[in-house]
């Protein structure tokens, strides 16, 4: 294989290199986490939405940063924003595999209530951004500063409403709580749990700098857009850990950190947009995109507020014993490709 790929079965094999190990370490990911959560007693849904939301997003934020570097604006954007699309999509798969309620009822927590919120909003600024007279200080656009300062905003607000939440959801027969297992490892072994825990997000910030490379190579050797390519192959495949952690989270029952995991990594996503307006060197990365990389963002927006409704209503039991949020989530997703793709 050449480096970087120059032909499209090398781009084909970066790609499927990539993405292999991506998703074999997506469970291990969540092994450490979920015993780290327990040890340093953070609790699941803090936890999952900084550490391991920011972790699993490693091989996205790369991919974006390789594209913007590369001078390639659209898929480096189609390529976060497609990747928090995707990843909402995963919830509804999790929803599949948990099958004695429905997930976002058996989940309930005020945090991932307010990082869905905080989601959203973060959204709506690259949207404003780009729809905006072009503006940029050395070549960053200003409200990249502000998304970044909004979002270590909200991580606070979101560990305030945790420790000392104004309300909390009603406890049902169903509700599985963010309980701390007993601490079980010294200083020593949770020691060794950080250092597997930095050791494989290493190896797979490795892995998403191959699959940007290999989405780069693509747009060039097939023609098509990079749009098309960032959302349904490099978001997709970057994604990957997102959606073995949170079946994994779900089948060893700790399901705040399933939900926790998606919403703090896609909001953690959003940043990508921060690193790739640094990244592009020609003004703001915001000016320099199409309207299908926009039609992304409002997709992503709805997706996620149809999450919240889901959260907040706590549909016991639905369609498939799954909610209306999850039927909605993947019905609209998959209209969306369908509109992007012709």
């Amino acid at each position: 294989m050449t480096i970087p790929p120059q032909s499209l079965p090398d781009a084909l094999l970066w790609f499927g290199f990539g993405a292999l190990a991506i998703a074999l370490l997506g469970a291990k990911l969540t092994r450490l986490a979920d015993r780290l959560a327990d040890e340093t007693g953070l609790g699941e849904a803090v936890f999952g939405a900084v550490l391991l939301g920011a972790t699993t997003s490693l091989p996205g934020s790369v991919a974006s940063l390789t594209a913007a570097l590369a001078g390639h604006p659209e898929l480096a954007v189609s390529n976060a924003v497609g990747g928090i699309a995707a990843q909402t999509v995963f919830l509804v798969v999790a929803d599949l595999v948990y099958r004695r309620a429905n997930l976002e009822h058996a989940a309930a927590s005020v945090p991932n209530l307010s990082n869905g919120a905080l989601l959203c909003a973060l959204l709506a600024l690259p949207l404003m951004a780009a729809l905006a007279p072009e503006m940029a200080l050395w070549g960053v656009h200003p409200a990249s500063g502000v998304m970044l300062a909004m979002y270590l905003v909200g991580l606070r607000l979101a560990t305030q409403a945790r420790d000392a939440p104004a309300w909390q959801p009603v406890r049902t027969g169903e509700t599985r709580e963010d309980v701390p297992a007993r601490k079980g490892a010294d200083r020593g072994g949770v020691g060794r749990l950080w250092l597997g825990f930095a050791l494989t997000a290493a190896v797979v910030a490795i892995a998403g700098w191959m699959v940007g490379e290999a989405g780069i190579a693509l747009v060039r050797l097939t023609g098509l857009s990079e749009t098309l390519v960032g959302s349904l192959f490099t978001a997709v495949a970057t994604s990957l850990p997102e959606l073995v952690t949170t079946v994994a989270a779900v089948r060893q029952g700790a399901l705040t950190l399933a939900v926790s995991g998606i919403i703090g990594g896609n909001t953690f996503d959003v940043l990508f947009l921060v690193l790739a307006d640094g990244a592009y060197r020609e003004g703001s990365i915001y000016h320099a995109i199409g309207p299908a990389p926009l039609f992304l963002i409002s997709l992503a927006i709805l997706l996620t507020a149809i999450l919240l409704l889901g959260l907040i209503q706590r549909q016991r039991h639905g369609w498939g014993n799954i909610g209306f949020e999850s039927v909605a989530v993947l019905g609209f997703y998959l209209a969306g490709l369908a509109i992007l793709t012709w």
